[in-house]
């Protein structure tokens, strides 16, 4: 078990953020995926603060609307973003970001590239 990791991020530390609930399981599975690997993820629990409509259009536009969406839900992309805004539930969680790259739910290979490019770039 890895040594606990302080709340500061280091310089050579990527960057990647987290949002989910925090009584999901995969939430947390994400969160310790990272701290794992001695990683600071910033993590927003979405039950207590909403995600905010700009970083959502960002998962949208990075993703599309079918690969973060639990739900089918066909309407138009105001109403889509407000409907999710307001269930998080909706959303296949957790939402995890590393710089202009995303993943929608529980993604562990995806995850493991970035860092092993992170990794094979510092040395």
């Amino acid at each position: 078990m890895p040594a606990p990791l302080g709340k500061t991020p280091t310089k050579k530390m990527p960057r990647i953020e987290v949002f989910g609930l925090e009584n999901s399981a995969s939430t947390r599975a994400a969160v310790r995926f990272f701290r794992e690997r001695r990683i600071v993820v910033r993590f927003e629990d979405l039950s207590k603060r909403p995600i905010d409509a700009s970083e959502l259009r960002g998962f949208m536009d990075l993703l599309g609307a079918a690969a973060f969406l639990d739900a089918n839900l066909a309407t138009d992309r105001a109403t889509l973003l407000e409907r999710v805004r307001a269930d998080a539930s909706l959303l296949r969680l957790p939402l995890v970001r590393h710089g202009d790259q995303a993943t929608a739910g529980r993604d562990e290979t995806t995850w493991r590239a970035w860092l092993a490019r992170l990794n094979g770039a510092a040395r």
